[in-house]
């Protein structure tokens, strides 16, 4: 007996079983990226009577999405008792990390089975990258107490974090919904990704918060946000011309603005407005 060509054909049997076992691995995490390249992500707030002009400025070098130019998104957000996420977004610190479920569409015009994304959102510095994977929930799930209740369960949220790679430090839970209209473009000549976000309404589920009498838990937030993604920190030409719009680089949190209008006393001026910015209703 050849020894030789036994132990090859060994060795071949052995990696072609070893292939199937990283394919059926594959096949199972086919909607999971746990390794999503990083971007740069900036956004500049658009203050409310340049929403329109802003949108006709995009439109002169930019093309809308082929597939999604215009809809409604919609993510509910996830934190810790002591709103640690929420607390790292609002001083700034270099590594962040968002826990959420988007979907998309009025809420009102959805039935049946409805795609949702849980998602992690990281951010280091100026780079930031997204992992999500998609399941599917009833409709009602996303309406009225199911909100507070997560949509999904605990541990559905908590095995899909873990094949995300994103392991909380602390429990979780959801405490506010986010939504807005989103217009979504492609710049001319870079294909960079840019959109323009407004009527950003915010309303808090967790009910610890939301019992607080003193306060209204649904927040619409002043103005708009342009937000351009891409592989480059270096803007465009062509998006350089935002400047005519008296726009900023900032790191405008949908999520830390809504918490931070809710904890604002009603009635204080520039609550509905990012840090630096008043806008006067």
């Amino acid at each position: 007996m050849d020894v030789g060509h036994v132990r090859t054909a060994a060795t071949a049997a052995l990696g072609r079983r070893l292939a199937i076992k990283i394919a059926g691995f594959f096949r199972k995490s086919a909607i999971t990226d746990i390794s999503p390249p990083e971007r740069f992500e900036r956004k500049f707030y658009i203050v409310p009577e340049n929403i329109g002009f802003a949108h006709s400025l995009l439109r002169q070098f930019c093309r809308p999405d082929r597939e999604y130019p215009v809809d409604t998104v919609n993510s509910l957000y996830f934190d810790s008792d002591d709103l640690a996420q929420y607390e790292r977004s609002a001083s700034g610190e270099y590594r962040k990390d968002k826990v959420r479920i988007r979907w998309y569409g009025e809420v009102a015009h959805l039935s049946g089975e409805v795609p949702v994304f849980i998602e992690v959102k990281s951010r280091r510095g100026f780079a930031s990258s997204k992992r999500r994977e998609r399941l599917l929930v009833p409709a009602s799930h996303l309406r009225g107490d199911d909100l507070a209740r997560g949509i999904v369960s605990r541990s559905v949220l908590m095995e899909t974090l873990a094949r995300l790679g994103h392991f909380p430090e602390e429990p979780l839970k959801p405490v506010i919904l986010i939504s807005y209209r989103r217009h979504r473009f492609s710049e001319m000549l870079t294909g960079m990704r840019v959109s323009l976000d407004e009527d950003i309404r915010g309303s808090v589920v967790a009910p610890e918060l939301a019992r607080r009498p003193s306060l209204s838990y649904e927040i619409t937030l002043s103005g708009g946000v342009i937000e351009v993604k891409g592989q480059k920190i270096e803007l465009p030409p062509t998006l350089r011309q935002m400047r005519i719009l008296d726009v900023d680089w900032g790191r405008f949190s949908k999520y830390g603005a809504c918490l931070d209008a809710y904890f604002t006393t009603p009635g204080t001026v520039a609550r509905l407005s990012p840090p630096g910015r008043i806008v006067q209703g």
